[in-house]
Formats: C-alpha cells, sequence, structure tokens
C-alpha cells in the first residue's frame, strides 16, 4: 500500500464564507474558484471539530452540479487532516435526513453535507455547504461562529492530491497517510434510511392501505423535483410498499433538477398540484432537492398548509408505532410558523416550544429529552428521530394518518379545524431583492418599537379593524444551554391575536429574500371553510403599508405565494 504525503498548502481567506441559516450558499462559479471549496472546507475541520485527527465524518448531498468534485476535494482534505473514517454516499449522493440518520447510527463526529437545498441547481446556479454535529443535526450558532472566524484568517489546508477514491463502488478503501490508516467506506444512499423508517412506521399497514384492503388501490402522487428523493421513493413507496412505478415522478436526480426549481411548494410544484386537481389521486406530495421539505396535498389539489400539517401530525402521534414506544414529549415550531400546533399542545398538555427558524434550535430542546415533533412553515417537518426536518418521513406520517382512520386528507383537516378552530397563515415571498433596501426596511420596522404612538394604534382596511398590542424584534433564550438569538424578525401582534412577521431570509446565494407571514386566528365554525385569501386579505394589505415594501424594495407583487 503506498504511503502517500500530505501537503500543506498556503491559501488567503475570501469574503463571506460566513455559514447562513443552514450553511454556505453560493453560486456555483464561486465555489469553483481557485482554494474557495478548500478554504471552508479547511474552515469546517479547523473551526467545527475540536481536533479533526482520528474523527469520523459522514459525507454526502442532493446530487446538485458539482457536487462530485466536492466530494473529491473533502476526502483529500479529510485526509490531509487525518481524520480517520469517512462514510460517504455512493456517488456523492446521500439526502440530508440520511445524513443525519448515518451520523447517529454510527455515533460519528460530524457530517459535510453538499446542498443548497430547495435553490436551483447547475453550473449557472447555486450550491452549498453544510456542517452537521456529532448529534446529526446542523451546526448551532457557536459552531458556525468559530468556522466562520477561522475563514477569515485562514493562511493554509491540509491535502492529500495524491489520493484518489473510486465513490461510484459500494465497499471500504483504506489508504496510508504518511503511516496512518485513513478509511472511505461507499455506501448505499438508500439502504440504512430505509431499515430506519421501518423502525418507525407500520410497512404491513401502510401496503394494506395502498393495496386498497381488497377494494380499489389507494392511488396517490409522490414527486421527486428531480431531486435526490428519488432513489428513496423508488425504494419505499415501489419496492417496499407496492406501489405502482407510475405513482411517483420525477425520480431521477439530476444536477440541475431538470431547469426546475426543487422547492415544494404551490408554485414550484404546480406540475403536481394540477394532476392532483384532475381528481385521478387521493393524496399528493412534493419534496425539494435535498429531502428534508414535504408539501402534502388531497384530492382534488386540497392543500395543506405546513403549519396545518404540523398540528394535524402532533394530533395524530399515537398512529405511528414509534411513539407509542417512546411517547410524546413537547411540541415545536419555528416563529414565523402558524399557531395551529399551539392548540394541540394545549390540550394535549405538552410544552410548546417558539425558536427562531432554522433547524439547528429544535436540536438541543431534542437532545435533552423534551421535543418529540417539531416544523417549520417553510415545508419542513420532522420528529426526534433524528436531527434534521425529514420530507419522507412526514409523507409516511400523514400515510400511517390515513391508514389509521381510514379518512381523507380534506376530511382529516376539516375535523381538525372543527375542533381547534382555524388558523389561517399566508407566506409572501419577494425573491432576489437588492439587499440594501431590504435592510433599511427592516431598520424602518425596527424603529417602530420606539414610537410611542404605534401600539395602541388601530389600523383598518375593507371594514376590518385591527389595534396593535405589541411589536418586537424576536429574540430567543435556549432554555438548555442558555444561548441567546436576537434580531430573528419583526412581530407586530394585534389584539384580536393576529399577526405580521417579516423577515429576511437566510438561504439564498444572492441578494435578499424578504418573507412577509400573515396569521389570523378564526375560531367561528361559519367562517371556517373560508379560503386563506379572503380571511387574510385586510391584514395582507395593512402589512404591505406598514413595512412600505413596495415602496423600499420597488416589488408591486410576490415572487411565490404560499
Amino acid at each position: 500500500m503506498t504511503n502517500l504525503k500530505i501537503e500543506v498548502q498556503t491559501t488567503i481567506p475570501f469574503d463571506g464564507q460566513k455559514p447562513g441559516t443552514s450553511g454556505l450558499r453560493k453560486p456555483v462559479k464561486q465555489f469553483q474558484e481557485s482554494n474557495y471549496t478548500h478554504n471552508f472546507i479547511q474552515s469546517i475541520l479547523s473551526g467545527g471539530l475540536d481536533n479533526p485527527a482520528g474523527t469520523t465524518i459522514v459525507v454526502g448531498g442532493d446530487g446538485r452540479y458539482f457536487g462530485k468534485e466536492a466530494t473529491e476535494i473533502i476526502i483529500k482534505i479529510c485526509a490531509g487532516n487525518k481524520v480517520r473514517k469517512l462514510i460517504v454516499g455512493q456517488n456523492g449522493i446521500l439526502s440530508t435526513p440520511a445524513v443525519s440518520s448515518l451520523i447517529r447510527k454510527f455515533h460519528a463526529d460530524g457530517g459535510i453535507v453538499l446542498t443548497a437545498s430547495h435553490n436551483p441547481g447547475g453550473p449557472d446556479a447555486d450550491f452549498g455547504i453544510k456542517f452537521n454535529t456529532s448529534n446529526g443535526g446542523p451546526a448551532p450558532d457557536a459552531v458556525t461562529t468559530a468556522i466562520y472566524k477561522y475563514s477569515t484568517e485562514i493562511k493554509e489546508f491540509r491535502i492529500v492530491p495524491d489520493l484518489n477514491c473510486d465513490i461510484g463502488k459500494i465497499g471500504l478503501e483504506e489508504f496510508q497517510v504518511e503511516g496512518e490508516a485513513f478509511t472511505v467506506e461507499v455506501v448505499d444512499c438508500v439502504e440504512n434510511y430505509v431499515n430506519h423508517m421501518k423502525e418507525i412506521f407500520n410497512f404491513d399497514s401502510l401496503r394494506s392501505l395502498i393495496k386498497g384492503d381488497g377494494g380499489s388501490p389507494f392511488s396517490f402522487l409522490i414527486d421527486g423535483m428531480s431531486g435526490v428523493t428519488g432513489p428513496y421513493i423508488r425504494r419505499i413507496f415501489v419496492d417496499e410498499l407496492g406501489a405502482p412505478e407510475e405513482f411517483i415522478v420525477r425520480a431521477l436526480p439530476l444536477e440541475d433538477f431538470g431547469g426546475h426549481h426543487p422547492d415544494p411548494n404551490l408554485t414550484y410544484a404546480a406540475d403536481l398540484v394540477k394532476s392532483l386537481e384532475e381528481g385521478r389521486y387521493s393524496f399528493g406530495a412534493a419534496f425539494d432537492g435535498d429531502g428534508d421539505r414535504n408539501m402534502i396535498l388531497g384530492k382534488k389539489g386540497f392543500f395543506v398548509n405546513p403549519s396545518d400539517s404540523l398540528a394535524v401530525i402532533a394530533a395524530n402521534l399515537d398512529c405511528i408505532p414509534y411513539f407509542q414506544r417512546t411517547g410524546i414529549k413537547g411540541f415545536a415550531r419555528s416563529m414565523p410558523t402558524g399557531a395551529a400546533v399551539d392548540r394541540v399542545a394545549s390540550k394535549l398538555g405538552k410544552e410548546l416550544f417558539e425558536v427562531p427558524t432554522g433547524w439547528k434550535y429544535f436540536g438541543n430542546l431534542m437532545d435533552a429529552g423534551r421535543l418529540s415533533l417539531c416544523g417549520e412553515e417553510s415545508f419542513g417537518t420532522g420528529s426526534d428521530h433524528i436531527r434534521e426536518k425529514d420530507g419522507i418521513w412526514a409523507v409516511l406520517a400523514w400515510l400511517s394518518i390515513l391508514a389509521h382512520r381510514k379518512e381523507s386528507v380534506e376530511s382529516i383537516l376539516k375535523a381538525h379545524w372543527e375542533e381547534y378552530g382555524r388558523n389561517y397563515f399566508t407566506r409572501y415571498d419577494y425573491e432576489n431583492c437588492e439587499s440594501s433596501p431590504c435592510n433599511e426596511m427592516i431598520e424602518h420596522l425596527r424603529a417602530l418599537q420606539s414610537d410611542s404612538s404605534f401600539v395602541g394604534s388601530e389600523h383598518a382596511q375593507n371594514g376590518a379593524v385591527y389595534k396593535v398590542k405589541m411589536i418586537d424584534d424576536f429574540s430567543y433564550t435556549d432554555p438548555i444551554d442558555g444561548s441567546v438569538a436576537t434580531k430573528q424578525g419583526i412581530r407586530i401582534l394585534f389584539e384580536d391575536g393576529s399577526r405580521i412577521v417579516v423577515r429576511l431570509s437566510g438561504t439564498g446565494s444572492t441578494g435578499a429574500t424578504v418573507r412577509l407571514y400573515i396569521e389570523s386566528y378564526c375560531g367561528d365554525k361559519r367562517k371556517l371553510q373560508n379560503t386563506p385569501k379572503e380571511m387574510l386579505k385586510p391584514l395582507v394589505e395593512i402589512a404591505l403599508k406598514i413595512s412600505k415594501l413596495a415602496e423600499f424594495t420597488g416589488r408591486n407583487e410576490p415572487t411565490v405565494i404560499t
């Protein structure tokens, strides 16, 4: 066996290698710049780990353009830093939930996830790198801060340039690096995750649902959106659960996601929505590029708002064997997410946590045994089985509920609203805005906190009147470790419980994305079937006036409405 040599190569820092909500996301061309990716990987190893020598790290990504090249760089730099072992998805492919599952199963020291999630892919689109810690979840603020600090001071990286590893072949490959063993284990990207799902759900019950129990088969349509979930949905829904092949679409991962935006919402998954609207299918679902987000649809395109989806799953956890064994601890949601789950928590007598946007804030609560289920309005749902949101898990949870209750998606939602009332919710996204005026808009809203006339002011629109109860810039103190996150979004709360939230997203690669969230609770059973558009229209207009969004951004229409 050849004894490979480590080279120490000099470099200089790049500006802006600061991880956002879920890692570093930039255009592909920036990651392709000489030493750009090398610098960031070295910063992860040196800033994110106490000492990379002797560690085990999981590596995989969503299959987008530049993923294989980045995987090769990671292997060589990990060898140069005397990492003991890498667990790599075949061809560099692993869904984000699968990475978390592998980290936890093999007690790895962390994971490097190559994804820009729901951002477009291809040579002229986006790439991303995220570091997950030993609990399987996204690195907390203290770790990402250390990574960023290292990236601003980096002078050199350590690499084994002559190391070549075939990541297309499953199995162990061992190397000698300056007299020490370095192992790369290439694994089936799907197998461990599927086995994990079998431990959580009753696959026999799901098979019976799909077969129709002697009646007509349960028809559904699952859209992989040409992202990483393709191999997973084929293995689970076709091979394991016996669904016809035609029930899954866009199940081949493509480097550019087929030229589409792999974001599971009503705008970017319009083909799925249209297919459901035709009435042929009773259930539909779509996933994003890396498999951690999901959208749920019922017959004739009945849309399940992510905030409602979280609440319905919370109210029906007894349908899932995993929670029958583990019991139900607490629930949590991101601050902008609709408060429907709060009402379920209250009825069940469980803790409810409101955290900033970003899955990393759920991890401490899970590790402390205080959280079973959580979600974000951005189509993210998950539980304490891993430390990431998990799109396929959410779909299997919904199918388990359907199998147990033997009702339609729509009837389950309507029954839920009858019992708990309805939190009408919408989100307006304004993508790729100029950053400077967006920041000015946020400062304008922050200034209202010190305006003594704002609290108590009344705002009328279309006959509806809303009186301001409070305004703040959301901050969060972690109840487990005491860490504090500030400036997480402007909240305007009204006396009737309605609210407006404005924040800048941390998931874009260029410019700024403004997210405007509108929520209003309705307990009047006569109005529960009204559409969100008609129920929230007055509050939307008020939000646009207070924020002066069009004035600051120059945008009169949102890019996406959820």
